[in-house]
């Protein structure tokens, strides 16, 4: 039987998101960064010239705007007005390079591009965006341009004056995966579908008038995206990071006070780990959610040591959104995952897509309104993942008594040793207990007596002497057994993916590169 969330409101209006704040105390404040402040009145005065504006430039229902911007209070109040004129909403991974541009801008045939300046040489270096129709809007070129830049068609213009209408079925946004297994394809997403990912979220969250989030990562990636509409639908206001080095998120908590915050695990370490963090900075929250990589132990440990409340982890993905929290208001169990959250069903199922006990490990099917409605213009793609109204996640966890979910990893990423599977995270944790390992990194690397040995990279703490091989080795045995790794490579920095977690599949063609089939590595 799936693992029902329950109900939930929904979906959340695209057009009339800032109304509940809006109409609340327009004089209030809805989006705050370090160097900006608007009251819901000003955002929505905001969204609507640049609505205008865009449409005053060509741009009609439909289009693909694509965008190569750093979190920026401006960010936020494009994404809004697209939803406002219909525009299908296309952000670029801030650190995508030109190859990486050029696919997604084939891939959505955007007509037009909303960019920073500091990356007019890469959109140089691209061979498409030179070809996009109506070129780039730059945003912070400080008027070098012949044309409005984006603090220029927010700033001023002519209000639309009328909301309209739109076809909640017609796409509203286009993500692109990480492209672990190829090319980054294009999660669609119509407007129905965002709109219920915003209402699951923030039903999950338990989100209200009188939270603040505190979002800590790009919001060119889904996650921050989703917690800053989810926010503001309920009138809650948002705290917008430019960066997410340790002192601008420990600023931000102190001058802003927020009363939820989501980070990434690796950001988070960064923050925890700092020497100037305090109780007393964490004292506003109400919650901290880490998700998009496992939470280590370590982390989970040092977090809880400092704040005296423990990290709430999560799990989702761009198809659905968020689709398992600890509930805010029940019991988080440190390592899990969490229940699956309203508005969300979820299927552990084996290979012949039968469910699986409580307790085995299966693969995640998904069930929710918020879905992906497939691949842009990917049919083989989507049909892959789409089946009688259920997304096949690709990952593999287990549930247990009390539904609560346990990640065990990829599928594609699991290691088979002797016919045993083992999770890389696993192998990860017990490497991260060591105090002297600040990241590591676990993959499989083939080998015709066992299948797959487990290869670890490793860096180590600033200040921390380099134990051996054999330390680590013998550490990981005591705490995991066979699970441990056979050999260990010392980096000085793990490779990390767009999204900012553990990068395997580098890792994995390091291994491929340099196999040493005899003996530990020192290297």
């Amino acid at each position: 039987m799936p693992y029902d969330g329950g109900a939930v409101d929904g979906p959340v209006d695209l057009l009339r998101l800032l109304s509940r704040g809006g109409g609340a105390d327009p004089d209030g404040e809805g989006i705050v960064s370090t160097w900006h402040r608007f009251t819901w009145q000003e955002l929505d005065e905001a969204v609507d010239r640049l609505t205008h504006n865009y449409r005053e430039i060509g741009l009609r229902p439909g289009d693909r705007v694509a965008s190569l911007m750093p979190n920026r209070v401006d960010l936020p109040i494009h994404y809004l007005a697209c939803f406002r004129a219909g525009l299908v909403v296309t952000p670029l991974n801030y650190r995508y390079m030109p190859p990486e541009i050029d696919h997604a801008l084939d891939v959505s045939e955007a007509s037009v591009i909303v960019a920073h300046h500091e990356r007019a040489d890469d959109l140089r270096a691209s061979q498409l965006a030179g070809s996009v129709p109506m070129g780039t809007i730059w945003y912070s070129r400080q008027g070098s341009g012949d044309r409005p830049e984006l603090e220029d068609l927010i700033a001023s213009g002519t209000s639309t004056g009328e909301l309209g209408d739109h076809d909640p079925d017609a796409p509203a946004a286009l993500f692109f995966t990480s492209g672990s297994t190829g090319p980054a394809k294009g999660v669609t997403h119509s407007r129905s579908s965002l709109g219920w990912m915003f209402s699951v979220a923030a039903a999950a969250f338990e989100l209200t008038g009188d939270d603040a989030f505190l979002p800590g990562s790009s919001m060119s990636h889904l996650g921050s995206f989703l917690w800053t509409f989810a926010a503001l639908s309920v009138g809650a206001k948002v705290v917008v990071a430019h960066t997410f080095d340790p002192e601008e998120i420990l600023g931000l908590l102190r001058t802003e006070r927020p009363t939820v915050m989501a980070m990434i695990p690796a950001a988070l370490v960064a923050v925890v780990r700092d020497h100037g963090a305090t109780v007393d900075d964490f004292a506003s929250l109400r919650l901290c959610r880490a998700g998009s990589d496992k939470v280590s132990a370590e982390l989970d440990r040092e977090f809880a040591h400092l704040t005296s409340f423990p990290i709430d982890e999560g799990y989702g993905m761009s198809e659905v959104g968020l689709a398992t929290l600890n509930p805010p208001s029940g019991e988080i169990r440190e390592g899990s995952v969490g229940r699956a959250v309203p508005g969300v069903s979820i299927s552990v199922r084996d290979n012949e897509h039968n469910e699986v006990a409580v307790g085995e490990v299966g693969k995640v099917w998904i069930s929710t309104p918020a879905r992906t409605v497939g691949y842009w213009r990917d049919p083989d793609a989507t049909e892959r993942v789409l089946r009688d109204g259920w997304l096949d996640s690709g990952d593999l966890m287990r549930v247990d008594g009390d539904g609560y979910f346990w990640f065990f990893g990829r599928k594609k990423q699991i290691i088979v040793h002797d016919g045993s599977n083992i999770s890389p995270h696993e192998v990860e944790d017990a490497l991260d207990e060591h105090p002297a390992v600040a990241l590591s990194g676990a993959v499989g690397i083939h080998d015709t007596v066992h299948g797959e040995n487990v290869r670890a990279y490793i860096t180590i703490r600033d200040g921390e002497e380099r134990p051996t091989s054999q330390d680590l080795i013998r550490w990981a045995r005591e705490r995991i057994g066979y699970k441990a790794p056979d050999e260990i490579v010392f980096l000085d920095d793990i490779p990390l993916n767009p999204t900012g977690k553990v990068d395997r599949n580098r890792l994995k063609q390091l291994a491929e590169d340099h196999v040493h089939p005899h003996g530990l590595t020192e290297a």
